[in-house]
């Protein structure tokens, strides 16, 4: 499943506008092919809006967005990429099984295509931790439990790419670990590449590398290791915080422009950062 370049995400000068305003602001970014990819700011940095832009269905995004080698929303990557968003997908009358049976007959319809359906249902409840509960009513499930029903739905045709919209909010800890077990398997065996969001900073510590986001501008891009090295800190949670205070302080001093994320020249970070304290 690897692109042969070792991308599978591309962004150049992405922007978003919408009523008037810029929500992405000329963002620069990688995604590597079979990592996990930590999308991660507070609520309202445009965490989701980049996920629609990568997943082709963001309305007025504008710069470049190549995504496993063709441009965001090509008809072509439709099969290629898994899409869970927060509002979980399911139909509620239906038993999770009827519903992962709905949605497989839809990726791979036919009378042929029957038994490669019978057992990517079957493998998809599996990976998310629901045959116990697969022939039980959606609308009688616990949130965690439709949210991972929504995730088994993602899963059904094996995605190369497969993008994650908060999928933890809400869980106990115990499910929360359980998925990240699933995101890196899915990494590890499969080669599957995992763009995922958050705004708990602790998840950040779970991916092999990381995109900070604030108000719509990338503060770093790194591995979590080296974005505490970098910073001089003990968590990505002080990391970010740290990143936040010398934008900030960047900006009061006139130096940092419009359109740009964190500086990635270490000389400046640590001036930035001293300024800031």
């Amino acid at each position: 499943m690897m692109n042969s370049s070792g991308v599978a995400v591309l962004g150049r000068g992405l922007t978003v506008e919408r009523g008037g305003r810029a929500v992405l602001r000329g963002l620069d970014f990688t995604v590597h092919s079979g990592r996990i990819t930590g999308l991660l700011g507070p609520s309202g940095c445009g965490k989701s809006t980049l996920m629609r832009s990568v997943v082709g269905t963001q309305a007025g995004a504008t710069g470049t967005l190549e995504v496993l080698g063709r441009p965001a929303g090509h008809p072509a990557l439709r099969p290629r990429i898994g899409y869970v968003t927060q509002a979980p997908s399911v139909y509620d009358d239906l038993t999770v099984r009827q519903n992962l049976d709905y949605f497989a007959a839809v990726l791979l319809p036919g009378r042929a295509a029957r038994d490669t359906r019978h057992a990517a249902v079957a493998r998809a409840v599996a990976d998310v931790g629901l045959t116990a509960h697969a022939d039980a009513l959606a609308g009688r499930l616990s949130g965690g439990q439709r949210s991972r029903v929504s995730l088994a739905v993602a899963l059904l045709g094996t995605p190369e790419l497969l993008v994650l919209d908060e999928p933890t909010v809400g869980l106990d800890p115990v499910l929360r670990r359980d998925l990240w077990d699933l995101f890196h398997r899915l990494a590890a065996d499969r080669g599957t590449t995992i763009l995922v969001s958050s705004h708990v900073m602790d998840e950040a510590e779970r991916c092999h590398r990381l995109i900070l986001l604030r108000e719509g501008r990338i503060l770093a891009e790194d591995t979590p290791d080296d974005l505490r090295v970098r910073t001089r800190s003990k968590t990505v949670e002080e990391a970010f915080l740290r990143l936040v205070d010398a934008a900030d302080a960047a900006a009061t001093a006139g130096t940092c422009r419009p359109g740009t994320g964190a500086s990635r020249d270490p000389e400046h970070d640590d001036t930035a950062r001293e300024n800031a304290r």
